[in-house]
């Protein structure tokens, strides 16, 4: 089949090698525009695009699928449109065009956790397991039939970011087979089951953490929440990252105190301390919490104030 691809970020670059190399032609990939990275914001490619020029793929450059990008994808005449976290949603007369209309990869097991956030929301809401989903793609979100999924068993303590690269090289091949599914004719659909569940964009908001819950919803949502937007609280009136936290084995503590236990740094919460591993003050580097610790000058810090 004639094949357009739709995604933009590093986890969409497996899915978009594994169909260039199966049998069929992708003849455009559709990319978000060059974004400015570092500290200097130099204008850079995405990874989809770095990826379709490495392949040899014409690339339409677009940060929404708009009337331009219609005409250009419909001049190709695609056969099936495949997208996987594009960024941008795929509307009417697009959704139309390809005789196939349009399968995306989403990381969940459909219904449950529809959107943007998929891996961010389950990790928060303390999901053990997960997986990939590939469907076909409806004007209403995440809402059209399963081709195919993938269930997943998260890791403990993995962050969403070590999630969706796990996720991203399972779902690749997965999508590849529906593609072959619906080239030979083989490829059957079917309505999703159960009750939907939302995974709205996260905010910095969804990073705040407060050290009155109990320890295993804080390690649920600093997962979730890393790399980004980033687990954080105060210190001093001041940001505070953590970068990384595990379950520690030590005495109770009062919900933000942080002192040390044996040879760890700990953080008191409503249940159980955590163990701190690595940490972000205000204006530094990431760093190891006992380094961070050591340079203290009071005896008792409190997170969260």
């Amino acid at each position: 089949m004639r094949l357009v691809f739709a995604g933009t970020p590093a986890v969409a670059v497996p899915s978009l090698r594994a169909l260039a190399a199966g049998p069929h032609d992708i003849v455009a990939v559709v990319t978000r525009g060059d974004a400015p990275l570092g500290r200097k914001r130099v204008l850079t490619p995405s990874p989809v695009a770095q990826a379709a020029d490495e392949l040899g793929i014409p690339i339409i450059k677009a940060d929404r699928l708009d009337d331009d990008a219609t005409a250009q994808i419909a001049a190709l005449r695609p056969e099936l449109g495949v997208i996987v976290a594009y960024g941008g949603l795929v509307r009417e007369p697009l959704l139309s065009t390809p005789a196939h209309g349009w399968i995306n990869l989403h990381f969940s097991l459909l219904p449950r956790w529809r959107g943007a956030a998929p891996v961010q929301r389950a990790l928060i809401a303390g999901d053990a397991v997960t997986g990939a989903s590939v469907f076909q793609l409806v004007a209403a979100l995440d809402a059209g039939d399963v081709f195919a999924e993938e269930r997943y068993d998260v890791p403990t303590n993995a962050t969403s970011a070590e999630v969706l690269d796990d996720l991203a090289a399972i779902g690749a091949p997965l999508l590849a087979r529906v593609v072959d599914g619906i080239a030979d004719g083989t490829a059957v659909s079917a309505a999703q089951e159960g009750e939907p569940t939302l995974a709205p964009k996260l905010t910095l908001e969804d990073g705040a953490l407060d050290f009155s819950q109990d320890a295993e919803t804080l390690l649920h949502r600093i997962a979730g929440v890393t790399p980004e937007p980033g687990a954080h609280t105060t210190l001093d009136g001041a940001r505070f990252k953590l970068l990384r936290a595990m379950p520690a084995d030590a005495p109770p503590l009062p919900p933000g105190r942080v002192a040390v236990s044996g040879r760890d740094v700990v953080v008191g919460t409503g249940t159980t301390p955590l163990r701190l591993e690595t940490v972000q003050p205000a204006g530094k580097g990431a760093m190891a919490a006992g380094d961070w610790f050591r340079g203290l000058r009071t005896s008792e810090p409190v997170l969260g104030a």
